[in-house]
């Protein structure tokens, strides 16, 4: 009897390791799921990411000379922030020369060559609108060997003002005279109120 009851044990500690072995291998794999990498990597994008937006990137025509084109003006609140468009004006290239320093009436020295700018602006929208291309930074220029450089002067010409207020109907055609790194390359005017916008309209200078 005691050696039946023996060869009965032994089974039975047998079927007991397997049956928990086998609890245990199953509950490893239900507690560790292994994640595809796919899976890993939506979960690390932040939700509703967008590109920031890059001057470079801007819509603002290119014009050479003798070409037209029309750009958006428009203001932000009090703040600063939530710009709005509230006109539209058109500038046109008249024309693009390269003077010497006599030739403009200038007293010094440019740091690279004197071009001056012949634009014809327009307030082609239902609101008044400025343009003020004197400022420091408002007229940058660039070419492909050199990033942009600010073309701004203090030469005047005798011709009528660009920097104004426009009322709806309202034009110019006056000068510009801006110093840039050499012949060639593009200018490109700055003058937008929107903090996000890059160039407002480029004007590509012959060689």
């Amino acid at each position: 009897m005691r050696a039946y009851i023996r060869r009965a044990a032994v089974p039975a500690v047998l079927l007991s390791a397997a049956v928990l072995t086998g609890c245990s291998s199953e509950s490893k794999d239900e507690a560790a799921p292994a994640k595809p990498p796919a899976a890993q990597e939506a979960v690390q994008e932040p939700a509703g990411a967008s590109p920031t937006p890059s001057p470079s990137s801007s819509s603002a025509p290119v014009l050479s000379v003798g070409q037209t084109g029309t750009y958006d003006v428009g203001e932000t609140d009090e703040t600063g922030d939530n710009y709005k468009v509230t006109g539209k004006m058109s500038v046109t290239v008249v024309g693009a020369r390269y003077v010497t320093p006599a030739q403009v009436g200038a007293t010094g020295t440019p740091r690279g060559q004197y071009v001056e700018l012949t634009l014809t602006l327009k307030n082609v929208g239902k609101a008044p609108a400025d343009f003020h291309a004197s400022a420091i930074g408002r007229m940058m220029w660039e070419d492909e060997q050199t990033a942009a450089q600010d073309a701004t002067t203090t030469v005047n010409t005798a011709s009528p003002d660009l920097d104004t207020t426009y009322r709806p109907g309202q034009g110019v055609t006056g000068k510009l005279v801006l110093d840039v790194g050499r012949r060639g390359g593009v200018v490109s005017y700055m003058g937008s109120e929107d903090p996000k916008a890059g160039a407002v309209f480029k004007v590509r200078l012959p060689k």
